[in-house]
């Protein structure tokens, strides 16, 4: 892989802090999509002797048809005008897949309407051909650096589900009353049992999410999405 530039993103530091949360994480490809043969394979041969893992796709039906694994690293290169399904279609289309990867626009039709609208739902960048390598390799990297920092924050949902997932319903009950600013007495007056009780409750709360404190029981609860 191209050494990265000192005022780019990092992507080896994305990816040690989705290793962190996910265990190893393999080599990231980028996905090319383009129905221009030719410059498929050019740049398909650029990328590979920068270091990068490829996959060409003649077109973004046969993209959606074959998609990456599940979570897996890396970003995709379109073109924007093709045959059938347009590099905007792909883009509106990540239903199709289990995760929306990074989108690099490279195309020879390009015009200000058409990068707005890209940008805006998410692109990562908008080039047109010819493009300098330099180019291609810096929005290669910032890409791979947004799509590893996403994969990490996917990570950490899911951990964070799993214990939540493990409270019972009791115990989300008494969750809700606590994220509410209520004392062990209210709770109890409204539930309709013992202070000691709920403090049973709480005690196994904290464990199980482990945490010690009511601040990081809000902070984590609000970052997990528990209503």
């Amino acid at each position: 892989m191209p050494p990265v530039s000192g005022g780019n993103p990092d992507p080896f530091a994305a990816y040690q802090k989705a290793r962190q949360l996910s265990g190893p994480v393999p080599p990231a490809t980028v996905y090319v999509v383009d129905d221009d043969a030719s410059f498929l394979a050019a740049v398909t041969r650029l990328l590979r002797a920068g270091g990068y893992e490829v996959r060409g796709y003649s077109s973004a039906a046969r993209f959606l048809q074959s998609p990456p694994p599940a979570d897996s690293p890396g970003c995709a290169i379109v073109d924007l005008q093709m045959p059938d399904l347009s590099g905007l279609d792909l883009q509106d289309a990540p239903t199709k897949m289990d995760h929306a990867l990074p989108l690099i626009f490279l195309t020879g039709h390009g015009d200000i309407p058409t990068s707005v609208r890209a940008m805006r739902q998410g692109a990562e960048d908008f080039l047109t051909k010819p493009v300098k390598k330099q180019a291609l390799f810096d929005a290669v990297r910032r890409a791979l650096a947004r799509d590893a920092s996403e994969r990490a924050q996917r990570a950490r949902r899911r951990e964070l589900r799993t214990r939540f997932d493990a409270l019972t319903p009791r115990e989300r009950e008494v969750l809700a009353h606590v994220l509410r600013g209520q004392l062990n007495k209210q709770i109890a007056g409204d539930l309709g049992t013992s202070e000691r009780t709920i403090k049973a409750h709480r005690a196994n709360i904290m464990a199980k999410l482990e945490i010690q404190s009511v601040a990081e029981l809000a902070r984590l609860a609000q970052e997990a999405g528990f209503h």
